[in-house]
């Protein structure tokens, strides 16, 4: 009589559910060295900035390298929010770089409920002095800070979580500390790997890198806050006070 051999069960192999983290900051805020910073850990992934195309077909604002940006990704709204929440990913963490002056007030934020989410705050001068110096010109609307304490009372009630902001020279003077913290308040653990990278350029880079990147294509950690006295022009102090009530809300919840 043939032997009857025990019927093998397997389970199947199941995928590790990806934590999707979106980054809400504004440009000239470090945005780029932070991507840098999570995308050096093995087990994260990023995009960097996915609504630019959307923010400049819908805005026509004249952005350097206009036609690459149209041209090198979608500008479907619906189909970027979808992507950012169900887009294939192999890695446990998928790191979004969100600017917030791309997110337009008529946009249905509804998709944010499926992220955690984290906002980049940097003192409004220091913002204004550097953009000005990469593009020429600032306003109050090109750094977004208004919309990004909006986004931060909108995405709040939407997700319900209590979401961690984090200042950007604190990040640069004191890394490990804030870094720690903040992969707590996102209960993930830290990782030594977040505090340096591999200077040069990154596939993961948007088509726009070209222009803005050059300084943290150089970088290979985050660099102390030199303590330089701003000079600024009488216009680049009105945006400075104009969105200054808007910086302030936003740091009354500063991550402890």
């Amino acid at each position: 009589m043939a032997k009857i051999m025990p019927k093998l069960i397997t389970k199947p192999v199941t995928k590790p559910i990806t934590k999707r983290i979106a980054m809400w900051s504004g440009p000239r805020n470090i945005s780029t060295a932070m991507m840098r910073s999570w995308e050096n850990r093995p087990d994260c992934s990023v995009v960097d900035e996915p609504f630019y195309a959307y923010y400049l077909q819908q805005s026509q604002s004249p952005h350097p390298m206009f036609e690459q940006i149209m041209a090198s990704q979608s500008a479907d709204y619906d189909e970027v929010a979808k992507d950012m929440v169900e887009g294939a990913c192999d890695t446990q963490l998928h790191y979004q770089k969100q600017m917030t002056h791309h997110m337009l007030p008529h946009c249905d934020l509804t998709w944010t409920a499926h992220l955690s989410h984290c906002f980049l705050i940097r003192e409004p001068a220091q913002v204004v002095n550097s953009y000005t110096n990469s593009r020429g010109e600032c306003s109050a609307e090109d750094i977004g800070i208004q919309r990004q304490f909006e986004l931060y009372q909108a995405i709040t009630a939407i997700t319900g979580q209590n979401i961690p902001v984090i200042d950007s020279n604190a990040v640069l003077n004191h890394p490990e500390r804030v870094l720690t913290k903040l992969c707590t308040a996102l209960n993930i653990p830290f990782d030594m790997a977040m505090l340096s990278w591999p200077k040069g350029k990154r596939d993961s880079d948007g088509v726009w890198a070209s222009h803005w990147y050059k300084s943290v294509e150089a970088s290979t950690h985050f660099a102390r806050v030199k303590q330089n006295k701003l000079s600024l022009s009488e216009g680049q102090q009105a945006v400075v006070d104009e969105v200054m009530p808007y910086y302030e809300a936003l740091k009354a919840h500063l991550l402890q």
